[in-house]
């Protein structure tokens, strides 16, 4: 396998040839270097794991947007009502909580909804065909950005196979995200969704698709 790494000074942060296969952690296990939070929630480094805390929050990748690339999250909550999300292709460095919300997607973590939800589907907008989330047990989510092309797959099932222009159903809630198109190249972020909801990650990490990718 061919790879060139670079090392940056200030973030500390590996990157790596699109002919490198193998995943980059964003997540280093020991603290939040790399990441940034905004809103009143956040979250803690805890036996080397990431734990929700606090009200509402997002925790965002800094240095860099992600595009053509699979983003693996490796997760558990305390149980079926406590939940979370990954958002990604947030096009602007989120100056609040709720920026994310509507600007990007979020991928929920949340196995006590309904079908619109749930676990690995597009927060209100692509309704999940597959349930396969295991409240407090340890999980893997793949979320395959490829161009304007979303999959997303929960313990190796697909869940979401989303593209844009697809149709969506119309805005019902405050809270749920504005329509719209989303940029193929964007931030992301871990979203702590409430005081009450605790829960933890392992991993968070980045693999950059082959060279064209699987469109």
């Amino acid at each position: 396998m061919r790879c060139m790494v670079l090392v940056s000074a200030f973030w500390g942060v590996l990157s790596f040839t699109a002919d490198a296969q193998e995943p980059t952690p964003l997540f280093n296990g020991r603290d939040l270097t790399g990441w940034e939070q905004v809103g009143l929630g956040k979250f803690v480094v805890e036996d080397g794991m990431l734990r929700t805390d606090g009200g509402m929050g997002l925790l965002w990748y800094a240095p860099r947007k992600i595009g053509d690339a699979v983003i693996r999250v490796v997760y558990r909550t305390l149980g079926k009502t406590h939940g979370s999300g990954v958002f990604i292709r947030i096009p602007d460095q989120p100056i609040d909580a709720w920026w994310a919300v509507n600007r990007g997607y979020e991928v929920q973590i949340d196995d006590n909804d309904d079908d619109w939800h749930a676990t690995g589907g597009l927060y209100s907008l692509t309704k999940v065909v597959a349930r396969p989330g295991k409240p407090g047990e340890w999980n893997v989510m793949e979320i395959t950005l490829d161009g304007p092309h979303t999959a997303v797959t929960v313990n190796g099932i697909q869940v979401t196979d989303f593209r844009e222009g697809d149709s969506v159903p119309r805005k019902e809630k405050s809270y749920e995200p504005d329509r719209g198109r989303r940029p193929d190249l964007g931030y992301i972020g871990l979203q702590n969704h409430n005081a009450r909801d605790t829960v933890y990650i392992k991993e968070v990490s980045v693999r950059p698709l082959p060279r064209g990718g699987r469109r």
